[in-house]
C-alpha cells in the first residue's frame, strides 16, 4: 500500500537505481505517471518528459478499450477486437483519441516534441497499469524511435500483465503484484483523479532540478 504517488514514485525510484548513469531517460504517462515519473528521475538524475498516448475506448463501456495509441500514430489493439467494431467505428475512435492527444502535446508539453530516444535506456513510468493497453502503445513508440533500452515500471499492476509487460519490454520492474487486483487504485491511500495544473506544476518542478 502507498500513501499516495509521491510515496509509490519515491519508492519506485529506488528500485531503479541500477539505471542511474546509463543514458537513461523517464518517460511519464500522464496524468496520473507524472509525479511517479517525477520521483523517479529525481532519484536517477535523469531527465523527464511525458509520453501521451490514449485507450482506445469502447463506445458502450468507454471504462473499457480495445487498444491504445501513441503521439506518433503507434498503435496497439486487442486481438480480435475486429468481431464487435466496425472499421468506421474504429478510425472514428483513433481519430478522437488522436486528436485528444494533440490537445495533451499543446497543455502540457507546450506543443514541444519529445527528447530523442534513439539509443538510450527508456524508462516508462505511469501510477498503475490496468489493462496496458496505453504502456503497450508507448513501447512501441520507443521500439519505433529506436530506443536502446524500454524498461517498463509501474508501482502496481496485475500478475498476468505483469506477464505481458515481460513478453515486450527489455525489463519490468513492478513493486506490487496484489492477487485479487482490480483497479491501480486499490494500492493508494489517497488517489485522485489528477489535473493538467498539476502536472504542468511537476513538470516545472523538473525543469527547475535539472537547472539547479
Amino acid at each position: 500500500m502507498f500513501i499516495d504517488r509521491t510515496d509509490a514514485g519515491i519508492k519506485l525510484g529506488k528500485a531503479l537505481l541500477k539505471y542511474k548513469g546509463q543514458d537513461t531517460i523517464v518517460l511519464a504517462i500522464p496524468r496520473g505517471g507524472a509525479e511517479i515519473g517525477y520521483q523517479v528521475a529525481k532519484a536517477l538524475d535523469a531527465p523527464l518528459s511525458l509520453i501521451i498516448a490514449r485507450k482506445l475506448p469502447l463506445p458502450w463501456s468507454p471504462e473499457a478499450g480495445f487498444g491504445a495509441v501513441a503521439e506518433d500514430g503507434s498503435i496497439w489493439l486487442v486481438p480480435g477486437f475486429r468481431s464487435y467494431l466496425t472499421p468506421d467505428t474504429v478510425e472514428e475512435i483513433i481519430a478522437g483519441q488522436t486528436a485528444e492527444i494533440r490537445r495533451r502535446i499543446d497543455a502540457l508539453r507546450a506543443g514541444r516534441e519529445l527528447p530523442d530516444i534513439k539509443g538510450r535506456t527508456v524508462i516508462l513510468v505511469d501510477d498503475g497499469i490496468a489493462m496496458g493497453s496505453t504502456m503497450r502503445a508507448s513501447v512501441e513508440y520507443c521500439r519505433n524511435r529506436k530506443a536502446g533500452k524500454v524498461v517498463v515500471a509501474a508501482p502496481v499492476t496485475g500478475r498476468d500483465t505483469a506477464g505481458d509487460m515481460e513478453g515486450i519490454a527489455d525489463a519490468v520492474v513492478i513493486l506490487e503484484l496484489p492477487p485479487n487486483f482490480r483497479a491501480v487504485a486499490q494500492v493508494y491511500r489517497k488517489w485522485y483523479d489528477v489535473p493538467d495544473e498539476e502536472v504542468l506544476e511537476i513538470m516545472e518542478k523538473g525543469r527547475e532540478r535539472d537547472k539547479g
